[in-house]
């Protein structure tokens, strides 16, 4: 039986395609909600049209949610506050707003990815940038498109605080929107950054026409070297067996609406990464977590040969064929070790 909601005042930032979608959930589930968006048209539109044709074209949106250019007003007097800004400019997103953050409001990031100059995990970034707060990570097997439509969905959502957790859980959770709650931030967090290099190289071997031997072999080494991260930081390796692990790394590396899968295809068809990146609005999450993942593992002394590989291919210009014959002919190994 679903648990009766408490009403709060919510504020999403972020107006692309998650952060609408969040949004126009958290409405729909009696929420009073403002969307903080950059873009004037999308302001526009939502609040004339109740929908997102720039970011997320085709979705009806709730007519009581409302969207403001300015950050102020959107985080003023919110309780819960979900910030969906992509990972490279999410600090100084945060950061714009910090003053007008309540005092006492919970902050929640669904932003997956590695900040690539600091390799600070997304949590880690709103809690230095708005101090003073409980932060919930979100992620887990989500495309915004299929939760607009009402498609049912699961994530998790996770703090070290169980009570932060559990308010993000029952603000967004409905009988199409399924939300788990977790302490293991770091797992969750990597599980969400890292599938998308994964995904970009599936993409890669789609592109170049291989089958469903190559890619079930590339996701489930991938899958592991995941995991093996995780561990070395701190993380469980139980929790990238689920939703923000395993779940996400199916979806995000099979789903035709991946965007990272699809850039992955780009390359693999013989564009370069600037005419693939070329005359998009979204962001390919994947080409920055590539760079962020592969320094990670290096200071963590973690071996990720697919990481590693994909590296090559998107900034080395070394042929994806290549770079493929590489990673099979890498010296014998027990499964588990």
């Amino acid at each position: 039986m679903m648990t009766i909601r408490t009403v709060i005042p919510c504020a999403v930032v972020g107006g692309g395609a998650w952060g609408t979608a969040i949004a126009d959930r958290l409405v729909r589930n009696g929420h009073p909600v403002l969307l903080w968006a950059r873009e004037a048209d999308v302001v526009e539109a939502v609040n004339t049209r109740h929908e997102n044709p720039r970011f997320l074209a085709g979705a009806p949106l709730a007519p009581a949610l409302r969207a403001t250019g300015d950050m102020n007003d959107a985080l003023r007097g919110a309780a819960l506050v979900i910030y969906a800004a992509p990972s490279h400019v999410l600090r100084r997103v945060v950061a714009s707003g910090r003053d007008a953050v309540a005092a006492g409001a919970v902050l929640a990031v669904a932003t997956k990815g590695i900040e690539r100059e600091t390799l600070a995990l997304m949590t880690d970034v709103v809690a230095e940038e708005a101090p003073g707060h409980d932060v919930v990570a979100i992620s887990g097997p989500s495309f915004a498109a299929e939760v607009a439509s009402g498609q049912p969905t699961a994530v998790v959502a996770a703090c070290a605080n169980h009570s932060a957790a559990v308010l993000a859980q029952h603000a967004m959770s409905a009988t199409v929107f399924r939300v788990y709650t977790s302490d293991d931030v770091i797992g969750v967090e990597l599980g969400g950054a890292l599938k998308n290099v994964m995904a970009v190289a599936t993409g890669i071997l789609d592109g170049l026409g291989l089958g469903y031997n190559p890619r079930a072999a590339l996701m489930t080494r991938g899958l592991a070297e995941m995991t093996r991260l995780g561990v070395a930081l701190g993380a469980r390796g139980e929790t990238f067996a689920g939703l923000a692990g395993l779940g996400d790394l199916v979806l995000t590396c099979t789903g035709a609406l991946s965007r990272n899968r699809a850039l992955g295809v780009a390359i693999g068809q013989g564009q370069s990464l600037d005419d693939a990146l070329a005359g998009k609005d979204s962001v390919a999450e994947g080409v920055v977590n590539t760079q962020s993942a592969r320094a990670l593992a290096a200071r963590a002394g973690v071996e990720m040969p697919i990481v590693e590989a994909t590296y090559r291919i998107l900034f080395d210009g070394q042929a994806p064929r290549e770079a493929i014959d590489e990673l099979m002919a890498r010296e014998l190994r027990a499964e588990r070790d």
